[in-house]
């Protein structure tokens, strides 16, 4: 026959005691299977369950299971899981905004395209407008010295007569030369070529003051194509 203690709190031990002592102290619900005890031959303190079936302890008074002997690990019931579907990755704020970046790129390098093939042939235009108007600007003066000649000599005057120099002596900025005399006609008139390097619509092409001499009325004419030509000229 073993001789038992048990603890009862956590400091005080109770014993010895017999096989039935131990039997009736279960019974009597002073202790129970999760109470620690000891008896000669144990390495430590063991719950009284783990000697269930030494002493012939009875099941506990509902009916229910005896608790686990104390340090044994309890194996759960095994709960159906239902698998859950990882949750998609979306895009982060920061790769949508750089999406909308490259995005609003790629449209903002698309538009200036756009607008360099419609502003850039529209500024050259201009600028070849420009630089005709300032020409035949710059020669038109010459007309009432052409007039006056004729009324006087009752002919066209040339290059080097009267008041009239060279034909280089009237280069500046986009004129190379101008030259006055009679034209095929029998008009006297003025004729001014352009000299605008890298600009085939401009460079060497000519631009024509003509005179009437019956009416007195002056009539420009050019080369160079209509849109780049002052109203006057056009036709």
């Amino acid at each position: 026959m073993s001789e038992w203690y048990y603890a009862e709190g956590s400091r005080q031990r109770v014993g010895p005691l017999a096989d039935e002592s131990v039997l009736e102290l279960y019974r009597s619900g002073r202790i129970g299977l999760d109470t620690l005890v000891w008896r000669e031959g144990l390495p430590q303190w063991q719950p009284l369950g783990d000697f269930a079936l030494e002493l012939n302890l009875p099941p506990p008074a509902d009916g229910a299971p005896p608790p686990l002997p104390f340090g044994t690990a309890s194996r759960a019931a095994a709960t159906p899981v239902t698998p859950v579907a990882p949750p998609r990755k979306g895009l982060s704020g920061c790769a949508i905004a750089a999406i909308v970046v490259a995005v609003v790129g790629v449209i903002g390098v698309v538009l200036i395209g756009i607008l360099a093939a419609i502003a850039v042939p529209a500024y050259q235009d201009y600028v070849l407008r420009a630089k005709v108007s300032a020409g035949y600007a710059s020669v038109s003066p010459l007309r009432a010295g052409v007039v006056q000649f004729h009324a006087t000599e009752s002919r066209c005057p040339v290059n080097g007569e009267g008041e009239f120099g060279a034909a280089d002596s009237y280069a500046q900025d986009n004129i190379g030369s101008v030259r006055i005399g009679r034209f095929d006609n029998g008009h006297c008139g003025i004729e001014a070529t352009f000299a605008a390097p890298g600009q085939v619509k401009l460079d060497g092409k000519a631009l024509w003051l003509d005179l009437d001499p019956q009416s007195g009325q002056w009539r420009c004419s050019s080369e160079i194509e209509d849109r780049y030509l002052p109203h006057e000229c056009r036709g």
